[in-house]
């Protein structure tokens, strides 16, 4: 069905024809602001500015956030393969082809049409007729403000335009008559337009209506002259005379019917622009600017403002954009550095940014005022009537620019900062980040020229060792040109060998420490001292309590610090509340920092403090259950609010690379005490993320300390943890004995809870060895003292253990009434990861008994709830199980997709059980779909991993499923000792159901004719 984004009449998504549900206005604005730009990428703050014009609320940025979540869901729900919306750096991307947008496909039509007038006047009048199907009504109808408003013009202006072209098309082709009711209903909206009118009197005397066609140019000559001048009206003049001479149509036809921009007579033209050089990259930046241009007109012209970090390219941009556009202002372009980053600030003062623009001007000898007022009066008066471009370069700040606008002028003007500039009023603002890859590689080679003294890999890894930034890549490239004997090689050697980096980004003329230590000294103290702290963060990205604990500032002076840095394009906010630092800023920053040595080292202990006191709220919310060695106190640092298990996991999530970091810095530079409590708080999220591989050597450091310390209670918890870790590298021997020693400490202790939990770790590791019988005895011996504890949870847990342990053992009926005890606990106490845990289990209970379609509902229900969290181990076994129940289900390509993306899961986390279970899921999915050949491998592969790491129960399901593959290929003799195999060993660790299919595939292989046997 086809997509389709109108933006004409009612905003709205339709498929097929049919429009469906976007919900409130600013939702629909949100849209449109996307759509307009579509397969572009937009800006935070324009789409803030196009939402809520220049008073947007104190929380439009989240409130954007939560317009752009509605417009992903109503374009999901529109249609599951509608357009994606992308969060970048500090901007948004709809990703459609602008033809799906109804204005843009418009545009498109109306461009291409024009482009073909001359060479295939046909073809452009059908592209017209396809651009008015694109039209359904007044643009963006029902939503106000000035962004809606300057779209209504835009696209009113190319309407008009569409209608001169078309006018034009067919009075090149004699056809007068056809062309006057084009534009006479556009005649009357567009009064002095002396082109339009031009066209529209000489289409009436082509038709025969002279008469009317003389009053027109008369009326409009007059109103002309009175509106504009003297001046004005000489093009209708040149016409009217032709007319009255008797001049036929076609002969007048061109002659000043066609706007041409030219200077007035008599006027100086200024151009001062800076010289333009050939142009790599930035075609959607540069579009956006010339369009922002284009939306100026009339008596006012547009103000466009071009920010970012210093060396990003914006002045380039800006003159680039001035020389393409040239023809556009008949009367001048001007280019004035503010100076507002130079290293002489007096350079920014309005009145001599003023003058400079008046001397260009004013006539020669006139003497200018002194007064500020009076010279922005002067040059708003000698601007009024002009239609120029003024590049404004390197402003600091809104108000020096103000003072510099034209006032009402068809003027054109741009400003370039590295602030973002939001006291502008109707200004568009035109964000830029670094280069793509790509660019900067061309940017580079274009600066280097030919000669064959660099290889692409070379190439492509200076340019990311500047951080894709394009003054950087200049810099480097000038550096190699200014060596002869260097090559790319040797330069790449020289930016990252000892201190590398910033110090070696200089030419000889410019260095980029300079350019970021004029941004910097514009920062107040407190702005300092937040983006130098910033720079010892481990992570690359980080929130705002992260940075009040390096600073040891208040939260609220923190994030107005972090405003200013954004504001100053010191700051990336990929997302809401989360910032990164640009590679080269983190340099520059690191080297103030290493200046306060002790400062810094101070900030990072703050730092680590503040990760491992908020990973121990969120872990305590996620893991109630856990037994846990209480942290030091530190009551002076701000802690985010984490509520419920949700916000907890989500915060988890957020920050697991953090985290992940700022526990290996601790490693290196914490006290083994803070180590040792660090690693306990994490131990949950390093089970969840798949990292235990490799944390073993923390955690035995962990019972190291707490050994030396003579901690009972904290040494015991840390054998826990260590047991955890063997296991999960299916070392469950060792797992065992580890979380037996913690027992007996527990034992010692008095510590219930703290033995049930290892009792429970103890069943885990047992119960992966496929050692049942030893699991209900420990389970069963405590389960009296487990319910005088009154611990729901733990009982749940208990529950739902036995009811394993039953069910491997075959005892169906018991297995079925302690999972539905542990179901029961687990929801009142709305344990979501002990409810789908127990549906996972009810699943298996439902395929042993031979209702796959039950254990698929279990399944997907397990998986409903798992989704809400962020443990991504659980998810993925959860998918490899109900692989296992559609395999029996026949739906053996679903249950491929689910084992290959489970396995890849699995071996990146270096949890072996779950890829032998993994590997063994694949060759079944294979087998059930006729395909035993390929699946031999695969089950041959899972047996020889589940006997490596002793996982019994594994071993079983291995060789059986081997047997059964060996089988169907005729060879019998294989069969039969895999299948003898797994009948064994399930004997052997009492798994009777096991046993049973081992039975009857043996006397079924024993049953076949000697004569087939392989």
């Amino acid at each position: 069905m086809e997509f389709e984004i109108r933006l004409s009449g009612s905003v709205e998504i339709r498929v097929g024809g049919r429009a469906g549900p976007l919900g409130p206005t600013k939702s629909r604005a949100a849209l449109a602001a996307l759509a307009w730009d579509a397969g572009r990428s937009v800006s935070v703050d324009s789409l803030v500015h196009r939402i809520w014009d220049d008073h947007p609320p104190a929380t439009a940025r989240e409130t954007l956030h939560t317009h752009i979540s509605r417009v992903r869901r109503a374009l999901r729900t529109a249609d599951p393969d509608a357009p994606t919306i992308t969060s970048r750096t500090n901007s948004y991307v709809l990703h459609v082809d602008p033809d799906h947008v109804d204005l843009r496909a418009y545009t498109s039509c109306v461009e291409q049409a024009r482009a073909l007038k001359g060479s295939d006047d046909d073809a452009a009048l059908q592209l017209l007729e396809r651009a008015d199907a694109h039209r359904y009504g007044e643009p963006l109808a029902g939503i106000s403000g000035s962004w809606p408003d300057h779209l209504r013009a835009t696209v009113g202006e190319t309407a008009l335009i569409a209608a001169m072209t078309r006018a034009e098309l067919l009075m090149n082709a004699g056809r007068f008559t056809e062309a006057v009711p084009v534009l006479a209903p556009l005649a009357p909206e567009h009064p002095v337009d002396e082109a339009l009118v031009g066209l529209l009197a000489v289409a009436l005397h082509g038709g025969g209506r002279t008469a009317e066609a003389t009053k027109l140019l008369q009326r409009t000559r007059q109103r002309v002259i009175r509106d504009i001048g003297l001046d004005g009206g000489r093009r209708l003049h040149r016409i009217q005379e032709g007319i009255l001479a008797g001049t036929p149509a076609g002969a007048l036809y061109g002659q000043g019917t066609r706007r041409r921009p030219t200077a007035r007579p008599g006027r100086p033209v200024p151009d001062n622009l800076p010289r333009d050089v050939p142009w790599i990259g930035r075609r959607e930046e540069l579009r956006r600017l010339t369009s922002a241009l284009g939306e100026g007109g009339g008596e006012s012209g547009a103000v466009v403002t071009v920010e970012g970090m210093g060396g990003v390219g914006k002045s380039a941009l800006a003159v680039h954009c001035g020389h393409e556009v040239a023809d556009r202002y008949p009367d001048g372009r001007c280019f004035v550095r503010l100076g507002g980053h130079a290293a002489d600030r007096t350079a920014g003062a309005p009145d001599r940014a003023l003058t400079t623009l008046l001397r260009v001007l004013g006539p020669e000898g006139k003497e200018l005022p002194q007064d500020t007022e009076e010279l922005t009066a002067m040059w708003r008066s000698l601007a009024r009537d002009r239609r120029m471009l003024v590049i404004l370069d390197d402003a600091v700040c809104s108000e020096q620019v103000r003072q510099l606008l034209p006032g009402t002028s068809p003027t054109a003007v741009v400003v370039t900062s590295r602030r973002r500039l939001t006291g502008l009023p109707g200004a568009r603002s035109i964000s830029l980040d670094v280069l793509p890859s790509d660019d900067a590689i061309a940017l580079f080679e274009r600066r280097l020229g030919t000669g064959g003294r660099s290889r692409a890999a070379e190439i492509a890894d200076i340019v990311r060792v500047c951080g894709h930034l394009p003054l950087a890549v200049e810099i480097a490239a000038s550096r190699l040109l200014a060596r002869s004997s260097w090559t790319a090689a040797d330069l790449l050697r020289q930016l990252t060998a000892g201190a590398g980096g910033l110090d070696e980004l200089r030419d000889g003329e410019r260095t980029l420490e300079h350019v970021f230590a004029l941004s910097y000294r514009a920062l107040n103290a407190e702005q300092q001292l937040v983006f130098r702290r910033i720079s010892l963060h481990t992570g690359m990205e980080f929130g705002p309590h992260a940075v009040a604990a390096l600073t040891g500032l208040p939260l609220a002076a923190t994030e107005r610090a972090l405003e200013q840095l954004l504001t100053q394009h010191l700051l990336s906010e990929p997302a809401p509340h989360r910032f990164t630092l640009h590679d080269l800023l983190r340099t520059y920053a690191r080297s103030l920092s290493d200046a306060e040595e002790t400062e810094s080292r101070a900030a990072m202990a703050r730092l680590a403090t503040f990760y491992m006191g908020a990973a121990d709220r969120a872990d305590r919310l996620v893991h109630p259950y856990r037994s846990r060695t209480s942290l030091d106190a530190d009551d002076f640092i701000t802690l985010p609010e984490i509520d419920d298990v949700h916000a907890a996991e989500q915060w988890l999530l957020t920050e697991s690379g953090n985290l992940s970091d700022t526990l290996e810095w601790i490693s290196r530079q914490g006290s083994e005490r803070q180590l040792a409590l660090s690693v306990h708080v994490l131990m949950g999220l390093l089970y969840m993320r798949g990292h235990l591989a490799t944390s073993e050597s923390l955690l035995r450091r962990a019972v190291d300390h707490w050994t030396s310390a003579e901690d009972s209670g904290a040494r015991a918890r840390a054998l826990l943890d260590l047991s955890v870790a063997r296991s999960h590298h299916s070392r469950y021997e060792e797992a065992i004995s580890v979380a037996g020693k913690a027992r007996e400490l527990a034992r010692a202790l008095g510590d219930s809870e703290l033995e049930i939990e290892c009792v429970d770790q103890m069943c885990i590791s047992l119960w992966q060895a496929g050692r049942y019988g030893m699991i209900k005895s420990l389970q069963e011996g405590i389960h009296d003292s487990l319910l005088q504890t009154g611990n729901v949870l733990q009982i749940a847990r208990s529950y739902n253990i036995l009811g394993v342990t039953h069910l491997h053992l075959s005892e169906i009926d018991s297995a079925r009434d302690y999972f539905d005890s542990a179901l029961r606990e687990f929801t009142a106490i709305n344990h979501e990861r002990g409810i789908f845990s127990t549906l996972n289990n009810m699943a298996e209970l439902a395929t042993r008994t031979g209702d796959p379609e039950g254990a698929e509902r279990a399944y997907r229900k397990a998986i409903s709830l798992a989704l809400r969290r962020s443990d991504r181990r659980e998810l993925a076994t959860l998918r490899m199980n109900l692989a296992n129940a559609l395999i029996d289900l026949g739906k053996a390509d679903e249950a491929l997709t689910l084992s290959h993306h489970s396995l890849d899961f699995f071996r990146g986390v270096g949890d072996r059980r779950r890829e032998a279970i993994a590997l063994n899921r694949i060759g079944r999915a294979h087998r059930t779909a006729g395909r035993s050949e390929q699946a031999i491998p695969l089950h041959i592969a899972a047996l020889a991993l589940s006997r490596r790491i002793n996982a019994a129960g594994e071993v079983v399901d291995a060789a059986h499923d081997a047997a059964l593959a060996h089988m169907d290929t005729g060879r019998t003799a294989q069969a039969l000792a895999y299948a003898s195999e797994s009948l064994q060993l399930s004997m052997q660790i009492g798994a009777h159901a096991e046993a049973a299919r081992a039975s009857r595939t043996l006397a079924a292989l024993r049953s076949i004719p000697r004569t087939t046997a392989g």
